[in-house]
C-alpha cells in the first residue's frame, strides 16, 4: 500500500468543487470575450469558434418625421366623400390631388368638412402614420385662410373624438401597418371603401 499517494491526493469532494470553480471561471472568460467589441469580419474571431456579437444598424435609430410642407391648395369640386354613418350631421371629403406619401411613411392630405344642409366649409391638413395608427393635424382652414396648429402632436386614432380619420385610414389609406402602395390605390379605395378587416 502506498501511504504517500494516499496522503497527498486531495479528498474527492474537494477535487469536485475545484473542478467546478475552474469550469465556471472558463465560462466567465468566454462570456467576457463574447460581449467585448470584436470585429465579426475578422477570420481569427471566426476561427475561435465563438458566436459573433450582434451587429448594430443605423435603422435602429429612433424614427424622426421629415419637415412638413405648407398645406396644398384644395378644391371642393374634386372632393371624394368619406363613407360615414348616415346619422352624422357633417359630411367629409378628401381632395385626391392633395394626397402624398412621404419617404418616412406618412400619408398627408386635405380633408374638408361640410354641413349636410350646406353652409361654412372647414378643411384640415393632416397626416396619418399607418405603422403606429396615429394622426397629426398640421393646419386648419376657415374664413378663407390656413392657420397652423400651434403644437401639432401625434395622437392615436382610437383616441380621436371624430371617426372620419379612422374611417379614412382603414377604408383607403392604410393596408395593415403600412401605407397603400400608391396614391392611385388610395383614391380607388376612397371611391370603393374597403370593408374587410385590414
Amino acid at each position: 500500500m502506498n501511504l504517500l499517494s494516499k496522503t497527498t491526493r486531495p479528498p474527492r469532494p474537494f477535487r469536485r468543487s475545484a473542478e467546478r470553480v475552474l469550469l465556471l471561471a472558463c465560462f466567465g472568460i468566454l462570456a467576457g470575450c463574447a460581449s467585448g467589441p470584436h470585429d465579426t469580419d475578422n477570420p481569427d474571431w471566426a476561427q475561435a469558434g465563438l458566436p459573433p456579437p450582434p451587429k448594430r444598424y443605423e435603422t435602429d435609430k429612433e424614427w424622426e418625421e421629415t419637415a412638413t410642407p405648407p398645406p396644398p391648395a384644395f378644391s371642393e369640386s374634386r372632393l371624394l366623400p368619406i363613407e360615414m354613418p348616415p346619422y352624422m350631421s357633417l359630411k367629409f371629403g378628401v381632395d385626391p390631388q392633395t394626397i402624398t406619401i412621404t419617404g418616412d411613411g406618412i400619408v398627408r392630405y386635405v380633408v374638408v368638412a361640410q354641413n349636410r344642409s350646406g353652409g361654412a366649409t372647414n378643411a384640415f391638413y393632416e397626416g396619418i402614420r399607418c405603422s403606429t395608427a396615429e394622426m397629426k393635424s398640421y393646419a386648419r382652414y376657415n374664413n378663407g385662410s390656413w392657420q397652423d396648429v400651434a403644437k401639432p402632436e401625434w395622437k392615436k386614432l382610437g383616441d380621436m373624438n371624430s371617426s372620419y380619420t379612422r374611417k379614412l385610414a382603414t377604408q383607403a389609406l392604410c393596408r395593415g401597418n403600412a401605407p397603400r402602395p400608391s396614391v392611385g390605390d388610395m383614391v380607388q379605395n376612397i371611391r370603393n371603401p374597403v370593408r374587410e378587416v385590414q
